[in-house]
C-alpha cells in the first residue's frame, strides 16, 4: 500500500474510532464524513441497495433521454480504459444506478457491492462515495481509497461529475471506478470531460426539439430544400394545405409543386443570397391550384446557399388580414335599426329569413333610407358573420378602375400596376359578403362581365388566364328602380333577373311616420350619452316640426338635422330654430316647378339650372346637395363637370351675400 493510502487509512481511523478529524482530510470529504455519521451510516458495511425492479423500469423510462445520450459516450470512453479494468457508471438524480459497464475483472468485483444497475448510491446509503458526494455538493469529485466512509469501498477510487440539464439542474452522474492503486488525477478530468460532453448532447438536442417544435406548430407551410431543390423536409401545416400525410409527401416533386417559380430568377437571387417575396403565388397539386403567398429565402452555411426554406400561406388568410385592416366588416345588425312601422318590421322578418340562404338579394330603397344597414344585418344574421363583408360604392369608383377594383388584375398587365398583381373586391370578400351599393351606376360594358361572375361564382382578374371559384354572397342596392332602368336599356335585364332573387324595398321616411319621432330619440339618446354633462331634449314645437317635414334626404338628412340641432342649441331644451333651412332648403319638386314655369329650355339646361338652384340652397355643399337630389355624391360631381358648373363662383357669390 502507498504512502498516500496509509495516510488516508491512519486518517480515517482516527474519525470512525476516536472521532478526530486529521488536518490532512479534504475539506469536501470532511463535511461528507461528518454527513455519514450525523445519517447513522455503519461504516462496517456499504453494500449498495436494490431497488423494486418495477421502480427501476419507471426510473428508468423517466430517463430515457439521458440513457440514449449517455451510452455511446460511455462506451466510446470505455475502450480507451478497458486495459486498466476500470467501470463506467451512470445514474439519475437521486443516486440510482442505471448503467454500469466494464471488463471482468471489475465487474466481479463491483456486484460484490452492488454497483449494478437497480442500487442506490447516495451519502444515505453507502456513505461517502463519488456518486453520492458528487450529487450533495454538485462539483466534479474524486474518493480514493480509505476517503471512502464505508470499509468495503477502500479498494476502490471513484471519479464523478454530475450531468445538467439546459437550466442547470442536475439530472444524474457519470462516474468511473477501479482499484486504488490505479488512482490518477487524470481520472477526473477524463469524467468531466464525459459530463460535459453529455450536456452538450443534451442541449442539442433541447434546441432541436425546440426548433422542431418551433417548425411544426406554425400554421404556415414550411418546405426546405437542398442546393438542387430536392425536398428534404416538410411541416404539418405545409401537409395541411396539400391535404396529404408524410407517408404521401416522400413522393412530391418540387418543381411539379412550384411550376410558376422561375428557377433563373432563383437562380439570381442564390447570388446575391437575398431571399424573395410573393405575395400572390400558386401551388399546383393533383389537379388543383391552391392560391398562396410565399416567401422564400436561401439556407447559408459557411457563407455557401446549401438549400432553400419556402413558407407559404393560402392567400385567403391573408386576404382576411387585408379586410380586417382595411375594415372589410359589418359593424351593424338587425337590432341596429330602429322602427315601428309594420312594412319595416315585416322587411326585418324577411331579411332574417333570407340571410339563412345563399341567394343575390337585391335592396331598393331612396338615399338615406337605410340600404347599407339591411346589407351589414344580413351578412350578419348569415353563417357567414365571422367572414369579410366588403363594400363598394360602384358610383364612386373611377370608370376606368372600376374593372381592376372588381375583378383584380394580374402582374404586368398595363403600365401603373402593382408588380405582384392585385386581387379585386371579389376576392376579398371571398367566403363571406359583398355588398355592390349604387349598382344602377355600373355602366353597361362591365355589368355583362358582372354577370358572369354572378352565374358561375368564378372571377377572372384582368390579364389573367384562368377563373378562380368563388364562396360569395352578392348583396345589390340601389335609389333607382331597376326595373325601368332595364326598360331603359340602361340595365341588362339578365343582370337584373340575377340580382333580384330575394328583393327588399325600403320604404322613404315620409311613409313610415312613427319612424321619424322614435328615430330622432334614438339619435338625442346616443348623443346624451356622449355628452352626459349637456343633456338636451326636444320642445313641442320642435317635435311637430319633425313630424311635418317631407324628409326627402330620409334617415340620413334626419339624423344630420339632429347632429346640427343638438349641437347648436345652448339651451338644455332644442327649439325649431336650430332646424335650419328645412323651410328654405327646397324640394326636388318645388325645383321642377320653377323651371316649369320659365321659358322652354334644352333639357341640359334644365338640368343644369336644377343642379345650380340645388347647390346654392345648400350653401355649395355638395354632399348635401347629392343627398336631396337622390343621387351619389360622385354621380353629381361627374354632372357638374359635365354640365361646365362653377362651383367655386357659386360658392363664392353665397358668401359674398352672407
Amino acid at each position: 500500500m502507498s504512502a498516500s493510502l496509509e495516510s488516508k487509512l491512519k486518517s480515517w481511523n482516527k474519525f470512525v474510532y476516536e472521532g478526530i478529524l486529521d488536518s490532512s482530510v479534504s475539506h469536501d470529504v470532511e463535511e461528507s464524513w461528518k454527513r455519514c455519521r450525523k445519517l447513522n451510516v455503519n461504516h462496517l458495511e456499504g453494500t449498495g441497495k436494490q431497488i423494486r425492479p418495477q421502480l427501476l423500469e419507471e426510473i428508468m423510462e423517466k430517463n430515457k433521454v439521458l440513457l440514449e445520450i449517455a451510452r455511446p459516450i460511455m462506451k466510446n470512453l470505455l475502450n480507451i480504459v478497458l486495459e486498466s479494468h476500470f467501470t463506467l457508471v451512470l445514474t439519475d438524480r437521486d443516486g440510482h444506478i442505471l448503467e454500469a459497464i466494464g471488463d471482468d475483472v471489475v465487474r466481479d468485483r463491483a456486484n460484490n457491492i452492488r454497483f449494478i444497475p437497480g442500487s442506490i448510491w447516495t451519502e444515505e446509503a453507502v456513505g461517502t462515495n463519488a456518486i453520492g458526494t458528487c450529487l450533495a455538493v454538485d462539483k466534479p469529485i474524486q474518493i480514493v481509497g480509505a476517503e471512502h466512509y464505508c470499509v468495503s469501498h477502500h479498494l476502490w477510487t471513484c471519479s464523478a461529475a454530475a450531468i445538467h440539464d439546459v437550466d442547470g439542474e442536475i439530472i444524474g452522474c457519470i462516474n468511473m471506478s477501479g482499484n486504488c492503486n490505479e488512482e490518477h488525477s487524470h481520472t477526473l478530468g477524463i469524467v468531466v470531460a464525459a459530463a460535459f460532453s453529455i450536456e452538450k448532447q443534451i442541449e442539442l438536442l433541447h434546441s432541436y426539439e425546440l426548433v422542431e417544435s418551433m417548425f411544426e406548430s406554425i400554421s404556415d407551410g414550411i418546405i426546405v430544400v437542398d442546393r438542387d431543390f430536392n425536398i428534404k423536409k416538410m411541416n404539418q401545416g405545409a401537409l395541411s394545405i396539400l391535404g396529404i400525410n408524410k407517408e404521401e409527401a416522400e413522393w412530391l416533386d418540387f418543381h411539379s409543386l412550384f411550376q410558376e417559380l422561375n428557377l433563373d430568377t432563383m437562380e439570381e437571387y442564390t447570388k446575391k443570397k437575398k431571399g424573395v417575396y410573393f405575395t400572390d403565388f400558386n401551388l399546383y397539386f393533383q389537379n388543383r391550384r391552391i392560391p398562396c403567398s410565399a416567401n422564400i429565402v436561401p439556407i447559408i452555411l459557411n457563407n455557401e446557399i446549401t438549400g432553400f426554406s419556402l413558407v407559404f400561406k393560402e392567400i385567403k388568410y391573408l386576404h382576411k388580414t387585408v379586410n380586417k385592416v382595411t375594415g372589410n366588416v359589418a359593424t351593424y345588425t338587425f337590432d341596429s335599426i330602429f322602427t315601428k312601422d309594420k312594412k319595416m318590421l315585416e322587411l326585418i322578418k324577411f331579411g332574417k329569413r333570407m340571410a339563412n340562404y345563399k341567394g343575390c338579394i337585391l335592396i331598393e330603397g331612396k338615399s338615406g333610407t337605410g340600404k347599407e344597414l339591411f346589407a351589414h344585418a344580413i351578412h350578419n344574421q348569415s353563417k357567414r358573420s365571422k367572414e369579410p363583408f366588403v363594400a363598394v360604392n360602384c358610383a364612386s369608383l373611377p370608370r376606368d378602375l372600376i374593372e381592376s377594383e372588381l375583378f383584380g388584375y394580374e402582374k404586368g398587365t398595363f403600365t401603373g400596376a402593382l408588380k405582384e398583381g392585385k386581387p379585386g373586391k371579389f376576392e376579398l370578400a371571398n367566403g363571406g359578403t359583398i355588398f355592390l351599393d349604387e349598382i344602377g351606376e355600373l355602366p353597361l360594358e362591365l355589368q355583362a362581365k358582372l354577370l358572369r361572375v354572378v352565374e358561375n361564382l368564378k372571377v377572372m382578374r384582368i390579364g389573367g388566364n384562368y377563373e378562380k371559384p368563388l364562396d360569395i354572397r352578392i348583396i345589390a342596392a340601389t335609389n333607382r328602380n331597376l326595373q325601368e332602368e332595364v326598360q331603359k336599356k340602361n340595365f341588362r335585364e339578365d343582370l337584373y333577373f340575377r340580382l333580384n332573387v330575394f328583393k327588399i324595398h325600403i320604404p322613404p321616411l315620409r311613409e313610415r311616420p312613427d319612424d321619424i319621432l322614435m328615430c330622432a330619440e334614438a339619435f338625442l339618446n346616443r348623443l346624451n350619452q356622449e355628452h352626459p354633462q349637456h343633456r338636451k331634449r326636444y320642445s313641442e314645437e320642435f317635435i311637430q316640426k319633425l313630424k311635418t317635414y317631407n324628409w326627402p334626404g330620409n334617415v340620413r338628412e334626419l339624423q344630420n338635422s339632429i347632429e346640427r340641432a343638438y349641437y347648436l342649441s345652448d339651451e338644455e331644451i332644442i327649439k325649431p330654430k336650430y332646424l335650419l333651412n328645412l323651410n328654405e332648403n327646397l324640394a326636388i319638386e318645388e325645383i321642377d316647378k320653377e323651371i316649369d314655369s320659365v321659358e322652354m329650355v334644352s333639357i341640359d339646361s334644365a338640368i343644369k339650372h336644377n343642379i345650380e338652384l340645388m347647390l346654392k340652397s345648400c350653401n355649395g355643399n355638395v354632399s348635401e346637395a347629392a343627398l336631396r337630389l337622390n343621387m351619389s355624391r360622385a354621380s353629381l360631381y361627374r354632372r357638374i363637370k359635365k354640365h361646365d358648373i362653377e362651383l367655386d363662383y357659386i360658392r363664392k357669390s353665397i358668401i359674398k351675400i352672407q
